[in-house]
């Protein structure tokens, strides 16, 4: 009987070792893919940001010209 308890308690804890390594190889894959993900956010976000300092700078320049003619104006005006 207690050889049985035995063998039945091995066999128990062989399953759970195996769904614990089934667990922590699924959970890897799940951390893999999310920070796959958040790599390819930051890349998209970088990228974002080098044509919003494109347009912020054309934009700039833009302003920067039209305070130039104003300044003209107004000089020519006095």
């Amino acid at each position: 009987m207690i050889e049985n308890v035995e063998t039945a308690m091995f066999e128990i804890l062989k399953k759970i070792q195996g769904d614990l390594a089934a667990f922590r190889s699924e959970a890897g894959l799940r951390f893999q893919r999310i920070e796959d993900g958040q790599r390819k956010q930051r890349r998209d976000i970088a990228a974002m940001l080098v044509m919003a300092h494109g347009v912020v700078g054309d934009f700039d320049e833009r302003v920067t010209k039209i305070e130039d003619r104003v300044a003209a104006l107004e000089a020519g005006k006095s």
